[in-house]
């Protein structure tokens, strides 16, 4: 059951006759038994029965677990101590002769109650056996002075019992000592027995459970902690039955003075007159957005799958609606606990949190990135340096034309960021819902010099406190990404890219297709006083926003279109001082800018970075909603909410114009499109485009005239102000059908937040409110209507066969008698399915930051960062088998604060390119060697290649990925290092003084051909099943080290060094 009560999933037993006990082993295991000879294991996460453990009739009726064994009781009697492992009996105590009630288990006491056998039949045992768990054998019994039902231990100063009758009574006593009468107390049941009684884990609070269905709590303080690090408690209604008399409704001549009612002489609630009354029902709240979207109609009947965005058979609702739909915008929301908390957690939504990533002794294995991400599209993680632009990079990658222009892109630049970039949009496509991180792609951004100059890396200090001003960051870093990419792309791109017709007349930004997408070209002229006038042609990627002036003195509400306040910023009209050929001096002049040329993709910076802009925009809509509400008169609802008859009409065109709520109507002054038209004097006209025009002109009237353009609201870049937190930028993107067509198999278009890791689906309207309060625009992107018609959408692999062939070292002491792998010839070109070998590794250039809790675990709070510092392939099959054909060692400019030489065997100076004597490459060129095998289609074999590909920054596949750790590996066990499996299997000794990735991938290799050899290629599961058995016996009783002999030698390289100088 769900922790509101709510049942999650019902799993029926039908071997099973009388269940009796539960245990829950670990947060995803549960054991059940009963009046049975066998108990099952149940993992929760898939539902289904994972073991079944043979034990003696009549079954289990009680367990408990401890670090050292399971404890079965049995009604019989007894109780069993079981293996943790095998679940075998160890030891057995017969504690009564009749039945068992109810034993605890608490350091190495074991303490039971139950009934012995009398002439009469079975009666209540007032002497607690108690068993020493060290020397396993019974010690003094405890006589109690009630009837034991049920017992725990209450370890808090000392190791006290609780000892619970079913009639109420309740001692306390040590184990080892004496009990005294005068610590009894006394439990009030409703019903007139207890069924069940259990302790806290803070060992805080004692609940009792009778037999009326009531629960009795018991704490030591008012306000008790159930647990360690334990939500706020959600508790039912208090049970007042004890308090109040019956009622019997069916008699009508009860007094209704029986119902207590507080004495007043104020005038009741119930007598406000009937004339200043109206009934007023409440409302259904609005049917969820992801519902709509995927509602398929059968008739007049809508049909969607459940989102499980909301828990089963509840529907939140408004209890406290807003006291005028004309408030204040400015309001903030009140804290529940009081105003001198923090306003701001309570103000900023949830789903619009910065989000972070809890790390545990697994790492990342264990995170849940499926609880914020339901869609199949990949989320960018936020733990690395310079994350904050994951919002801007999934922007770029929802550009169709953008991302295919990237990922067609290669070059030979060392750090080039469209090469980066592409390598990211290639993972985002591959990916099904896992997030991805851009560990290169920010790699490569810390190497740019113009991103240092402009301030936009920051100290991991800065970010970590949100010292820097992240809306003008990331403004910035927009126009330093489009002008970065213009030039990476400038030389290289084909012109047939481009089947526009205005193509050919663009000049500086005409040979790249990011200029055409994004450059508009304009002309700025300059009029001194004394008549001459200079004219000087340029482009711009983006537009800043100019707002009016005097904007945060006119409090008056007047009312400024978006479309009027862009065209003034577009069209910019300034007063400066200028050089004047002419007068030869500075002189005032006014310098004007016309377009000649409109972009594709409108770029817009908001600079809302003072609270006069801020003010600007939050009177804009408040005018904007008022507007709305005159407009629409009466037909305005409170929420967005569809009668009856307005189901019929979702499917057609008249009914996506159904009238907007309040809610949507509110902190909006944002067009979803807008109409631009160059007139003939290079002049240019803006409006706002509503969905009426386009019922009122038509779909094509934007074309049919010359000049005249629509552009659509395709995304949103705004900064969410959260002193918590420093701030963090989110993202509304609104997704295309070919993105849905390739990710869902659907065509349709859906606008989504995207919060780092977190992606969720939106309404549209929510992608334009912004309250100024914790929500401000930062960027706006525009895109032309069919757009996408004018650009080649085709995709072509720019990575060849080529980059597995040989080349030349950085290294300048490298030899080739140091030469340690031999590359593919052209005859040896892998295929689909051919076996590669691989192992890599690492050295650390951040340590990991953690802190130490007051119970002594450690918690991290961010990782170490890693870098590959050697990556091996070895041939996995042919002639030369275990021959490797790539050892490359990368050369990194960072500094790194531990070379792992223990784990790597990477020494200082190995990756450093002036005394370093291996072979030394870039790590985009040996990227693009793993690239190209994972796009050939060979399938990976290696030891925990999960870390290694999360560290080189790959996406593969799992049907390319072979990995020995899972393949040897039991369910709920210990992972087995590649060391042992070495030794067990194949008798090798591996790993001596220092880790050898040659040596481990070959090591891979022959243990996933002896898995073949064991499991009969996979057809024989059960046999193999017993080959684990015996290996993780083995590794329990070895401890799980290799022993050692006297004189042993490390077989290293030797067998790879031969036949490398015999090739």
């Amino acid at each position: 059951m769900a922790r509101g009560g709510l049942i999650i999933f019902d799993y029926l037993l039908d071997e099973s006759e009388d269940m009796h006990s539960l245990l829950l082993t670990d947060s995803s295991t549960l054991l059940v038994g009963g009046l049975q000879n066998h108990i099952l294991e149940i993992d929760l996460n898939t539902v289904q029965e994972t073991q079944k453990y043979a034990v003696e009739t009549p079954g289990v009726t009680i367990m408990r677990q401890t670090n050292r064994f399971f404890f079965c009781g049995h009604t019989s009697g007894r109780v069993s101590l079981r293996d943790l492992r095998t679940f075998k009996v160890e030891h057995e105590f017969d504690a009564f002769s009749g039945s068992l009630s109810d034993f605890d288990v608490h350091g190495n006491l074991l303490a039971t109650c139950g009934f012995s056998s009398r002439l009469t039949g079975l009666a209540c045992d007032r002497f607690l056996k108690v068993y020493d768990l060290r020397m396993m054998r019974a010690i003094t019994p405890l006589q109690v002075h009630v009837d034991p039902a049920f017992l725990r231990f209450i370890p808090t100063y000392t190791s006290r019992l609780a000892i619970i009758s079913q009639s109420g009574q309740c001692q306390f006593c040590e184990p080892t000592g004496l009990a005294n009468p005068a610590d009894i107390f006394h439990v009030n049941p409703v019903g007139p027995l207890l069924m069940t009684f259990d302790v806290s884990a803070s060992k805080q609070a004692l609940a009792f459970g009778d037999s009326e269905g009531c629960v009795h709590l018991w704490t030591d303080s008012p306000e008790p902690s159930f647990n360690p690090y334990s939500r706020e408690t959600e508790f039912a209604l208090p049970c007042l039955v004890d308090s109040l008399p019956p009622l019997d409704w069916s008699q009508d001549l009860l007094p209704l003075s029986l119902i207590p009612v507080p004495l007043t002489t104020d005038t009741l609630l119930s007598d406000w007159p009937a004339a200043n009354s109206a009934p007023a029902p409440r409302r259904a709240p609005p049917v969820d957005a992801e519902i709509l979207r995927t509602m398929k109609k059968v008739g007049f009947i809508g049909y969607a799958p459940n989102p499980r965005t909301r828990l089963r058979n509840q529907i939140p609702y408004r209890l406290k609606e807003s006291d005028s739909e004309f408030d204040s915008f400015s309001q903030v929301t009140e804290s529940p606990i009081g105003r001198e908390e923090e306003p701001h957690r309570h103000m900023v939504s949830k789903k619009y949190r910065k989000v972070t990533i809890k790390y545990s002794k697994l790492g990342l294995e264990d995170f849940d990135f499926k609880h914020y991400n339901k869609t199949l599209f990949a989320g960018l993680e936020p733990h690395i340096p310079n994350a904050y632009c994951n919002c801007m990079i999934q922007v770029l990658y929802f550009l169709e034309p953008v991302r295919c222009l990237i990922q067609n892109h290669l070059c030979q630049k060392e750090f080039c960021l469209a090469c980066e970039l592409g390598f990211l949009f290639h993972m985002l496509d591959l990916s099904r819902g896992d997030p991805c991180q851009g560990s290169n792609f920010l790699r490569a951004f810390r190497t740019i010099p113009e991103a240092s100059a402009l301030g936009l890396i920051l100290a991991d200090s800065d970010e970590a406190s949100g010292k820097g001003n992240l809306a003008r960051l990331i403004q910035r870093w927009n126009r330093f990404i489009l002008t970065q990419l213009h030039q990476d792309l400038q030389e290289l791109e084909v012109p047939q890219a481009y089947r526009g017709a205005g193509g050919s007349s663009f000049c500086s930004s005409g040979d790249s297709v990011i200029g055409q997408l994004f450059s508009c070209e304009m002309e700025n002229c300059s009029l001194c006083r004394c008549g001459s006038e200079t004219v000087r042609a340029s482009s711009t990627l983006l537009f800043t926003l100019s707002y009016p002036e005097g904007s945060n003195t006119d409090k008056t509400g007047k009312n400024c279109d978006f479309a009027q306040v862009l065209k003034r910023s577009i069209c910019l009209e300034q007063n400066t001082q200028a050089w004047c050929d002419n007068c030869e001096k500075y002189q005032p002049t006014i310098q004007t800018r016309n377009i000649c040329h409109l972009p594709d993709i409108l770029v817009i910076n908001c600079e809302v970075n003072s609270l006069k802009e801020a003010d600007f925009w939050r009177i804009q809509a408040e005018v904007a909603f008022k507007i709305a509400i005159k407009k629409h008169g009466g037909e305005i609802s409170k929420n967005k909410e569809f009668a009856l008859a307005d189901w019929k009409e979702l499917g057609s065109p008249e009914g996506m114009l159904m009238c907007p709520s309040i809610e949507e109507l509110k902190n909006v002054w944002l067009p979803f499109s807008i109409r631009m038209k160059m007139t003939k004097n290079k002049g240019l006209d803006v409006c706002n485009w509503t969905d009426g025009d386009e019922m009122q002109w038509g779909p094509a009237r934007a074309e049919e005239e010359h000049g005249v353009y629509v552009y659509d609201l395709m995304a949103t870049v705004v900064h969410i102000l959260d002193s918590r937190t420093g701030g963090s930028l989110v993202a509304h993107i609104k997704v295309g059908e070919t993105y849905h067509q390739r990710k869902e198999g659907v065509t349709h278009q859906q606008w989504y937040l995207f919060n780092d890791f977190l992606i969720e689906p939106i309404d549209k309207h929510e992608a334009v409110q912004f309250d100024m309060n914790w929500k401000v625009p930062a960027i706006l992107y525009y895109i032309k209507r069919n757009l996408n018609s004018k650009y080649n959408l085709n995709i072509k692999n720019p990575i060849e066969a080529s980059v597995l062939l040989a080349e030349a070292s950085l290294a300048r002491k490298q030899r080739k008698t140091h030469t340690t792998f031999i590359p593919l010839m052209l005859n040896e070109m892998p295929q689909v399915g051919d076996l590669v070998g691989l192992d890599a590794e690492f050295v650390t250039l951040n340590e990991e930051e953690a802190e130490l809790r007051s119970d002594g675990t450690k918690s991290t709070i961010k990782p170490s960062q890693m870098s590959v510092a050697r990556i091996t392939c070895v041939r996995g099959q042919g002639p030369n088998e275990g021959i490797p054909f790539i050892d490359d060692y990368i050369s990194t400019q960072e500094q790194v604060v531990d070379y792992l030489t223990q784990y790597s065997g990477i020494k200082p100076g190995d990756l450093d390119a002036k005394i370093s004597s291996k072979h030394l490459t870039t790590l985009k060129s040996t990227y693009l060697k793993l690239r190209f095998l994972i796009d050939i289609g060979v399938k990976f074999v290696g030891h925990g290649l999960q870390k290694d590909f999360r560290v080189i920054n790959l996406m593969v596949p799992k049907d390319q990925v072979l990995d020995t750790v899972y393949l040897f590996h039991m369910p709920r066990k210990r992972m087995i290092s590649l060391r042992f499996l070495a030794w067990y299997f194949l008798d090798l000794k591996i790993q001596g003084e220092t880790h050898d990735s040659i040596e481990d991938a070959r090591t891979a290799l022959q243990l996933y051909r002896k898995y073949l050899e064991l499991s009969k290629n996979g057809t024989e599961p059960e046999s193999f099943h017993k080959v684990l058995k015996g290996l993780y016996e083995k590794g329990r009783k070895m401890d799980w080290k290799v022993p050692e002999p006297e004189g042993q030698t490390s077989p290293k390289n030797a067998a790879v060094f031969s036949s490398v100088l015999a090739l």
